[in-house]
């Protein structure tokens, strides 16, 4: 099968998925859904730093520095421009520049 039809058949359904609740409580909205769409979007970016971080070695060279850095970057670039994409790419890139020709 070609992989466009698969990448955008997932595109589709994952759009679709994260839309149904909104269609679904158009005016009224139960209080958990309210609630869910605050504490999970937290609750995912906490999940992926600590599986970003998991295999992480402070006793070996270069100790975490790359890592310590890059998360410095993402949070000072959050505070800043409070712009989730643009503070993740901030971070990626500088992790990936650390790693690649620095470290």
């Amino acid at each position: 099968m070609n992989p466009a039809i698969l990448v955008a058949a997932m595109a589709v359904t994952t759009a679709l998925l994260r839309f149904i609740p909104f269609i679904a409580f158009r005016k009224n909205t139960p209080k958990y859904i309210t609630y869910l769409g605050k504490v999970l979007p937290p609750a995912m970016i906490g999940l992926l730093v600590v599986f970003c971080l998991k295999d992480t070695s402070v006793t070996a060279y270069p100790f975490g520095i790359p890592e310590l850095i890059a998360a410095v970057i993402v949070i000072g670039a959050q505070i800043w421009k409070r712009n989730a994409i643009l503070s993740i790419l901030a971070g990626t890139v500088v992790y990936m520049v650390l790693i690649q020709m620095v470290f």
